[in-house]
Formats: C-alpha cells, sequence, structure tokens
C-alpha cells in the first residue's frame, strides 16, 4: 500500500478506505492516477470513467465544469459537517454578496464579462449550502486585510459587512476577526479551507487556491499542519461577539465615506 500512495500520492489511509469499502467519495485526480497505475484496459476504464461522471453529475456543479472541473470543491462543501476557513485577502467565497463578487473579479483583467457571470453563479449555488434546514456549521477566521481592502466602491462594501454582521448571528456560524495589531501568527503563509464530514471514517480535507490551480490535501500530516494553522489564527482572533462589534465599526466607518 505504501508504494500506491507514493507512485500515486492517494494518502495510504484513503487507499485502506477503499480496499474496505468504507470512503464515499475520492478525487477525480486520484482516480485517474489510480486507473493509470493499475493500467486499466479501455472497457475497464470507460465504466469508471462513466460511474464517475454520473455520480458527478448528480450535483448542479456538472454545469460548471469550466470552473470546478468535476466538481470536486462543491462537491465536498455540499457533503461537509463543519467548514473551516482562513482568509487573509478576500471574504471568503460562501459569505460574499454578489455585488462584492462581481467587483472582486472585475478588479482584474484576467475575467472577461461572461466569465465573470459564470463565477457569480457558481458562487450563489455553492452558498446555498448555508440556507439549508440542516446546514454545516461554518468557522471563519479572517483577517483585517480582507475587510478593510475595499472591493468596488464603499457602499458594496458597507452592504458586504452587512451581510457579515447578518450571517455571524445564525447559530452555526461563527466568524472571528484577526486584527492586524494580533501580529504574526501560523497561517500568516496564506488562505485555506477545511472540510470534515458526517462519517468518523471519512478523512477532512484541505483546500486552498493558487492563480492557477486548486490544491486538495488529505495526508495525515499535512492535514496535522493545516489544523494547526487554523487553531493559530483562531486563538488569535477577536472572539464572535468583539468581532461584530468591529464589523459594526467598520460599517459605520464606511457610511462615513459614502
Amino acid at each position: 500500500m505504501e508504494a500506491v500512495s507514493k507512485e500515486t500520492g492517494v494518502p495510504r489511509a484513503t487507499l485502506g478506505k477503499l480496499e474496505t469499502a468504507e470512503l464515499k467519495r475520492i478525487r477525480s485526480d486520484q482516480l485517474d492516477a489510480l486507473a493509470w497505475l493499475y493500467d486499466f484496459d479501455d472497457e475497464t476504464w470507460a465504466n469508471v470513467q462513466q460511474l464517475s461522471k454520473d455520480a458527478a453529475e448528480r450535483g448542479w456543479w456538472a454545469q460548471y465544469k469550466d470552473l470546478y472541473g468535476r466538481g470536486d470543491l462543491p462537491s465536498f462543501e455540499v457533503e461537509s459537517s463543519f467548514i473551516r476557513v482562513y482568509e487573509s485577502q478576500v471574504i471568503p467565497g460562501l459569505l460574499q454578496t454578489s455585488e462584492y463578487t462581481r467587483a472582486v473579479f472585475t478588479g482584474t483583467s484576467a475575467f472577461p464579462e461572461d466569465k465573470i457571470a459564470r463565477h457569480m453563479d457558481g458562487r450563489r449555488e455553492r452558498q446555498a449550502i448555508l440556507e439549508r434546514e440542516y446546514p454545516p456549521e461554518y468557522a471563519a477566521v479572517l483577517d483585517e486585510s480582507a475587510l478593510r481592502r475595499t472591493a468596488g466602491t464603499p457602499e458594496i462594501m458597507r452592504k458586504q459587512l452587512l451581510h457579515l454582521v447578518d450571517l455571524a448571528k445564525r447559530p452555526r456560524v461563527s466568524l472571528h476577526v484577526l486584527p492586524f495589531d494580533a501580529g504574526m501568527h501560523g497561517a500568516t503563509l496564506g488562505s485555506f479551507q477545511i472540510m470534515e464530514f458526517p462519517e468518523p471514517t471519512d478523512p477532512s480535507i484541505g483546500f486552498s487556491e493558487t492563480p492557477t490551480s486548486l490544491v486538495f490535501v488529505e495526508e495525515r500530516d499535512d492535514m496535522r499542519r493545516m489544523d494547526s494553522m487554523w487553531r493559530e489564527a483562531h486563538s488569535a482572533s477577536l472572539t464572535a461577539n468583539q468581532s461584530i462589534e468591529f464589523l459594526e465599526r467598520a460599517i459605520k466607518d464606511l457610511g462615513d465615506k459614502s
């Protein structure tokens, strides 16, 4: 099993759960790597691809392959019971207003108008998990820079921060502001997301985004490191009530500017 893990990059824990049928999900890149290693014949590989495709297309994300590939991120979010986020630059996607999302994407020349509209639609679909009768628990640590950096106009930011206050008052959502004066902390290297699942046998999955790719991790050591970084950032941040007060002061400041 260790040799297979080294050859494919699939964690040993994942391989073990696949062998015992305990695993309910596998990333598309891991499936490709295993098929290559075991040299599936054309018929077997076609059947595996079809099963994977059928499973993916049961979700709304099948319509957004141009944004999410085969849908790993939204499919994991939909199944999550607990999502933890650290965000250093922008408001997390699941918490964004439509106006803010548009302002973020129009702030760079990398996205044409039709692509921006697609991202806005896809983001709204992802956000639906927080509107479910039984949503996942969601905890976000937001660096102050993500709250101070204006996207679009002061009025767009004011509405975005008002939306954060509304979300922060929900029973299964907790938002924590990491202020500038907290200094350096364990998560300074970049934004990331941790997704946990209801079944104890399902490993947690970490996610981060680069300018060119979506990166998923689930190796035990990597997840332990990511968990430690999030907890350090959380420990250095304001309490939930202090964070709401911080947001309300920031909203007032933006109102004075508009």
